[in-house]
């Protein structure tokens, strides 16, 4: 089962879009972009974190997962990791020090993943 973890936070982050001023919204703007998409994942979690909690609910739409993290949103997204087996996860992140505690995970770059939503 190949399965894309995202981490929200950093692909939230990687474009100056004003996400800053309205975090729940850009939660909400990139999980509807997802859940559009045909990404080629079977399945596909979003870790949120800290205020974009509040955009999306927990819970499952479609082949998208949303999980909110309790507590670090690093932490959650390498237990989504190492739960789904990291040789065949794809993680959507540029955070290096998160990478590097989930090395067997093929990584995605934050860009590479907008760029194949709708309305990107």
């Amino acid at each position: 089962m190949r399965v894309l973890v995202v981490d929200a936070a950093n692909v939230i982050g990687s474009v100056p879009d004003g996400w800053w001023s309205d975090r729940p919204g850009a939660a909400r703007r990139l999980h509807h972009g997802l859940v559009a998409a045909d990404l080629g994942f079977d399945r596909i979690v979003l870790v949120l974190e800290g205020r974009a909690r509040d955009g999306v609910p927990a819970g499952t739409v479609g082949t998208v997962e949303t999980v909110h993290a309790p507590a670090s949103g690093d932490d959650e997204i390498v237990a989504q990791v190492v739960a789904a087996d990291p040789a065949h996860v794809t993680l959507a992140s540029a955070d290096r020090g998160l990478l590097a505690r989930v090395p067997d995970a093929v990584p995605l770059g934050p860009r590479t993943l907008r760029d194949q939503l709708p309305g990107r």
